[in-house]
């Protein structure tokens, strides 16, 4: 059974309950037919509902279907096999520039990586390029051997590992990966050196070939750049498994490739029959308390699309923070309607804000930190000391907007009050970001 099943199998078995039935992903479910309210699962059972509430998260957006050499990681198995693969491999390709591929790129040991993005900067997703500067310097350093400390609660399976190891069928989808989704895991391939990593930026992957397709070609790939000063190598040597040539016309050989481009709502088993009304992204549009097109059916998490007019200080993303608040606050809102009773849209939509780790730093993301939506109408202050931290503040008519917050500045609850009553900032100038000034007593 997937992770996940074995976790809610366990709570089930903890917490027993008349009112509770887990129908694990085996069966899967096949359809919905909300004419009958009836949910139809592949063994051909059937399971009545009053309301429904769909969770079924999204799938990885992979640059080609069906090549053994290109691995989409997603869930827990699909982080699982990256690690078995890993292990055997010299070189790997990784093409993407969001979460999954930030992480990857730092974590990975012994093997050398080609980071493939189409942006001028990494992580375009969540920095600007004067973060993105700031932590590219970490690529090129040794790693620490202390890691940040974890401040928030961690879901682990910890001692039952050998219980929730069968595979999933073809094409099922695990549990999505949540922050800490590489602790435990051996990311290490077979060479002996820390890290590795040589950035190609503002390209795409024009063609994939296998060992084969390659040879009659006559194509020529390219070795892996020791340093920017002496290119004289020109042609690789190796022999590859399977060959990325890019569309800034270079072509590098690797063990395997990695897809790390984004993801698709998971709505297709349920669109059949169906009137659902979708977003421009694909996901399932809810209204503010959860609820879709379709009568007594809620969705929550990366299958669905916010429809409400937003706070001016959030915005959706499809990251396991959000699922999260998603997910409890689709269920209050479906106990409520049981009920009868009204529910106001959950705190957790006023502001958005994310906290991570990149590069071995504490990341934290508020409101519109990347001036989502602000067009030119606005400034931007930083405060940069290398090594240590970043911190970007959004500024719009002497209130602020958003933050990028990287680093131990202990500022995020500050700015997130400072957002959230949109204090007149004005008087202060750059005089905001001294590091001199005590911001948190300050404002308190």
């Amino acid at each position: 059974m997937l992770k996940s099943e074995f976790i809610v199998s366990q709570l089930a078995i903890q917490f027993p309950s008349e009112d509770i039935l887990l129908i694990t992903a085996r069966p899967v479910i096949k359809a919905v037919t909300n004419f009958k309210q009836c949910i139809l699962t592949g063994d051909g059972s059937q399971h009545v509902y009053e309301k429904l509430c769909l969770c079924a998260g999204a799938k990885p957006k992979l640059i080609c279907e069906g090549n053994p050499y290109v691995l989409g990681i997603r869930d827990t198995d699909s982080a699982q096999e990256f690690q078995k693969q890993l292990t055997k491999a010299k070189r790997i390709m990784i093409i993407g520039n969001g979460g999954i591929a930030l992480e990857l790129v730092y974590e990975i040991e012994g093997c050398e990586v080609i980071w493939a993005i189409k942006d001028k900067a990494i992580g375009n997703t969540f920095f600007d390029a004067g973060a993105a500067e700031f932590l590219t310097s970490k690529l090129i350093a040794e790693k620490p051997e202390a890691r940040m400390a974890h401040k928030r609660t961690r879901y682990t399976t910890e001692g039952r590992k050998k219980e929730a190891q069968t595979k999933s069928g073809a094409g099922n989808l695990g549990s999505a990966l949540g922050p800490d989704w590489h602790e435990g895991l051996n990311l290490k391939g077979t060479k002996e050196f820390s890290h590795k990593v040589h950035i190609e930026t503002m390209c795409e992957v024009k063609k994939i070939y296998l060992q084969e397709e390659f040879g009659i070609s006559k194509k020529k790939s390219l070795p892996f750049p020791r340093d920017h000063c002496n290119q004289s190598v020109t042609t690789d040597k190796e022999a590859w498994p399977v060959y990325v040539e890019l569309t800034n016309e270079k072509t590098y050989g690797c063990d395997f490739i990695v897809s790390a481009t984004g993801v698709i709502p998971n709505t297709e088993p349920f669109l059949c029959g169906n009137n659902f009304d979708l977003g421009e992204d694909g996901g399932l549009k809810v209204d503010a308390h959860m609820h879709t097109s379709v009568s007594d059916v809620y969705a929550a998490g990366d299958i669905c699309t916010a429809s409400w007019p937003p706070s001016p200080f959030w915005q959706q993303m499809r990251l396991w923070t959000q699922a999260r608040q998603m997910g409890w606050y689709a269920a209050k809102c479906m106990a409520a309607a049981s009920l009868g009773e009204s529910i106001d849209l959950d705190f957790s939509f006023e502001l958005f804000a994310h906290v991570t780790k990149f590069f071995n730093y504490k990341v934290v993301l508020l409101g519109k930190y990347n001036a989502q939506g602000l067009g030119s109408d606005h400034e931007l202050m930083l405060r940069c000391t290398k090594g240590q931290e970043y911190v970007k503040v959004v500024m719009q008519n002497g209130q602020m907007m958003g933050a990028v917050l990287i680093g131990e500045t202990d500022l995020e609850e500050t700015f997130e009050n400072l957002i959230l009553n949109q204090t007149d900032l004005s008087s202060y100038g750059e005089d905001l970001l001294d590091p001199n000034i005590d911001l948190e007593d300050y404002f308190d």
